[in-house]
């Protein structure tokens, strides 16, 4: 998504191309894009990198959500999906999608209705598993009853711990894998966000509470402790956040994003540290709901998903 989409200014697509070839020489073998991101350029992007490579690849894709005459918007509507499934496999480059997700539920169409449409894309050949994005263990629940769901992907970190209120043990339960989408707190864990005044305009976090001014102060305030835990560990803070979601369980599953070379090689080392048990766990405390300041969304973000919530998430006196 960061090559095309949300934050500030993407890079070029020659330079997005270059990082995503890296990460396929370097062994990923995992792509997540959508039909949102960039309006349709993400996919392209990523299908210029796939191309004479596409059996190195497990290829993930979403749809159910768009831009439309510059408007975001959420359609699950069977017809709608289908229209998009097509519309990826073009901008791919491909003939098959192995992972298609439900990108936002369509809280005015049930959502079997969707899923059921994504089943007979699959029957057809043109997916093949089906998954969910930033959806309740109840919406969860419902689409299993109509076809198999392999995937969840949700915002888990650190400092969004909202599938611990049940979609992390309903997906182990059930085998279905838990795909952590901002695993890095939108580059907070990474170290990444200076003063949040200093984003790019177009950048979606100056829309986020968590880095506006009733909660940086708080927030940003996490930071040298964070720092020095990471240090005590011997590695970077992007990979100590990684390596904490990597403890979860065996079916979580981190999904960093980045725009350079450096940084893709960075999350990568996060495979390879060890880390003790105890620090992890002061991670955990460190970084946690009680600790973090604000919610994850505004109030049209949080109208817009259905994932569970905590009942408070306001500022922290410090």
């Amino acid at each position: 998504m960061n090559l095309s989409h949300a934050y500030g200014v993407p890079p070029s697509p020659e330079e997005g191309l270059a990082v995503l070839r890296e990460a396929l020489d370097s062994g990923v073998q995992h792509l997540d894009t959508a039909t949102l991101y960039g309006g349709g350029r993400n996919e392209e992007l990523v299908g210029r990198a796939i191309a004479g490579r596409r059996n190195e690849v497990v290829l993930a894709s979403k749809g159910g959500m768009a831009m439309v005459d510059g408007v975001k918007v959420i359609d699950g509507r069977p017809e709608t999906l289908r229209t998009q499934v097509d519309a990826s496999l073009g901008r791919l480059g491909v003939d098959h999608i192995d992972l298609y997700y439900l990108h936002r539920w369509d809280k005015k169409v049930p959502i079997g209705e969707s899923v059921g449409s994504l089943a007979e894309m699959a029957d057809a050949g043109k997916i093949g598993a089906i998954g969910l994005s930033e959806v309740s263990v109840a919406r969860l629940r419902e689409a299993q009853a109509v076809v198999p769901i392999a995937a969840v992907q949700n915002e888990y970190s650190l400092w969004s711990r909202n599938p611990e209120l049940g979609m992390l043990e309903a997906t182990r339960e059930a085998g279905v894998t838990l795909v952590a989408f901002s695993p890095v707190a939108r580059g907070f864990l990474a170290n990444s966000v200076g003063e949040p005044e200093d984003l790019a305009p177009e950048d979606i976090r100056r829309a986020m509470p968590r880095f506006q001014p009733d909660n940086w102060p708080a927030n940003a305030a996490l930071l040298p402790a964070w720092r020095a835990l990471a240090a005590e560990a011997g590695c970077t803070p992007a990979q100590l956040a990684l390596t904490w979601l990597l403890s979860r369980g065996e079916h979580v599953v981190p999904i960093p994003g980045t725009t350079n070379a450096a940084h893709l090689r960075e999350n990568q080392g996060a495979l390879a540290v060890p880390v003790d048990p105890a620090l992890l766990a002061r991670a955990g405390d460190l970084i946690d709901t009680h600790t973090v300041s604000g919610p994850r969304y505004n109030a049209t973000g949080t109208r817009e998903v259905d994932a569970e919530v905590f009942d408070q998430a306001v500022p922290i006196p410090r």
